[in-house]
């Protein structure tokens, strides 16, 4: 059984400098002592913020970076990009109608971050 994730939760993607903060929108209006996620709070720049700086080659920024270079890599400012939902989700515990998210739940950045939940904001609350 894994966590059930809250808003305030820390992330950290495998390419990112910083950990990041989960932000959950209260539309689902599903409460503890803070919002609880679904697979569907993956929006850049409004639940997933920046992670630092993003040391990718796949990011554009980066690489273009890193060839003025001279190929020394150069990290570049982190701007997630998400094409997907996190997976797998809970699909026994439903959000608003979507599955919720618990700690095991990762999230893929289009330059090739894997994004994973390094504390889900609570202890006492398990999802299957």
């Amino acid at each position: 059984m894994g966590m059930c994730v809250l808003a305030g939760a820390t992330l950290q993607c495998s390419f990112g400098m910083a950990p990041s903060v989960l932000n959950v929108l209260p539309a689902a209006r599903v409460m503890s002592s803070m919002a609880v996620a679904s697979i569907m709070d993956n929006v850049p720049m409004v639940n997933i913020m920046p992670f630092g700086m993003c040391s990718s080659m796949a990011n554009p920024t980066v690489a273009a970076a890193t060839a003025a270079a001279l190929g020394v890599l150069t990290p570049m400012p982190c701007i997630p990009v998400i094409p997907a939902p996190w997976a797998p989700g809970s699909p026994t515990v439903l959000v608003g109608g979507k599955p919720a998210l618990n700690n095991s739940c990762k999230l893929t950045c289009a330059y090739g971050g894997m994004i994973a939940i390094q504390n889900p904001g609570t202890v006492n609350i398990q999802v299957k």
